[in-house]
């Protein structure tokens, strides 16, 4: 008589390994948010609403007095969205987590107690070799908000700051253009039996992008060049249109250089904006045209182009209006506030819901990606590179 076959197979019989579920703890964090003290940086970390957010999942912020002024947000917001407000700075860098826009500069790392995570930006072309030797002797773990990516690769920080500079370059032209500026007295905007604006935008990045859509939107002519025809395509497609795109070729640039009303720069390279617009360009624009120059912060990419600063934004040369101010979105701190604000918020839930940024860090590639610091032990490797130190691989150190 034939034995009645088993549901299981010999492998599924074999004596197995148990596995166990890892539960992961809550933590509660303890986030410090000094005051800028960096030269016209007037942006904060997190708006109270975000506070409100962070304080109901029982968690803890500690912010110094007058952080959030410049953006308009005062200490009594701060205040009822749950933040405890301090006037001792070192009180604020002995927390835990340090939150900041602009990285700390070498008398707030002393302020900072051993093994502490600080968030902010890194600005690497503007560090020395010290900052980061600092950061390490310390024993800190920092991570980069420029260096942070989402789900789709991206990374959310540049891009909302991107944005926000690519549509300030239309206004800020649009405001030097104005005869009370003692501007050309063109206005931007589509009247009727009235030629448009010329407006000329090399780099078709999200600077660009967002400084055509801003342009076409007030009803100026646009014309965009980059050398990436990809960039090209896509900028076309994600504003919906067609419009004028050429490559960098100087013939076709020289021609609507000599046209246009507004210039704006938003090119990029690896360690520096390769210049593309010549002095003898500059020379043969219109007299009273505009040159934004949005890449000014990695040289600029006008060879005219000088830094500039927010109270003195603006110098002429070969009669054209410059305007090379290096941190745009901190025109418009509020906003750029916001937009910070939106991106830090749910990766600090997360790394209090997952029990700590380690965790967080384990599950997290794109947070990882922001990690250049851990535990004073150097983890990226652009960073190592640009500094000619050496580093290890964070996929080494955590798990």
């Amino acid at each position: 008589m034939n034995q009645p076959s088993s549901p299981f197979s010999k492998q599924q019989l074999l004596p197995q390994e148990e596995t166990l579920e890892v539960i992961k703890q809550k933590g509660e964090l303890y986030i410090g948010i000094p005051k800028e003290n960096q030269y016209q940086e007037k942006r904060i970390c997190l708006t109270p609403d975000a506070v409100n957010a962070i304080t109901a999942h029982g968690h803890r912020v500690l912010i110094e007095s007058g952080a959030g002024d410049a953006a308009n947000f005062s200490d009594i917001e701060y205040t009822n969205a749950g933040a405890e407000i301090t006037r001792d700075t070192k009180k604020i860098f002995s927390c835990p987590i340090i939150l900041k826009v602009e990285p700390p500069t070498l008398t707030e790392i002393d302020f900072i107690n051993p093994q502490t995570i600080v968030i902010s930006a890194l600005q690497i072309k503007t560090q020395r070799k010290e900052y980061i030797e600092a950061l390490a002797k310390k024993r800190l773990t920092a991570i980069a908000f420029e260096f942070i990516k989402d789900e789709d690769g991206n990374y959310p920080a540049v891009r909302s700051l991107s944005e926000i500079a690519g549509i300030s370059s239309i206004l800020i032209a649009s405001e030097l253009m104005a005869n009370t500026n003692k501007g050309n007295g063109l206005m931007f905007g589509n009247i009727s039996g009235v030629p448009p604006v010329e407006v000329v935008i090399i780099g078709a990045g999200t600077v660009g992008e967002f400084a055509a859509r801003s342009a076409l939107g007030l009803g100026a002519n646009v014309k965009v060049f980059d050398n990436s025809i990809s960039k090209l395509r896509s900028l076309q497609t994600n504003l919906n249109r067609t419009l004028y795109t050429s490559t960098i070729q100087p013939k076709n640039l020289i021609k609507s250089l000599k046209r246009c009303d507004v210039a704006i720069g938003a090119t990029r390279g690896k360690d520096r904006s390769p210049v593309v617009v010549s002095n003898t360009m500059v020379e043969h624009m219109k007299k009273g045209a505009v040159i934004i120059d949005v890449s000014i912060d990695m040289g600029g990419c006008f060879e005219t182009s000088e830094v500039t600063t927010h109270t003195k934004p603006t110098f002429e040369k070969y009669g054209v209006t410059h305007y090379c101010v290096p941190n745009i979105p901190s025109r418009y701190p509020r906003t750029s506030s916001v937009s910070i604000s939106n991106i830090f918020t749910p990766y600090l839930l997360k790394i209090g819901e997952e029990g700590g940024l380690e965790h967080s860090l384990r599950f997290d590639k794109g947070l990882r990606n922001g990690l250049y610091m851990y535990h004073g032990i150097l983890t990226n490797k652009s960073v190592g590179d640009w500094f000619g130190m050496s580093y290890n691989d964070i996929n080494f150190l955590i798990f």
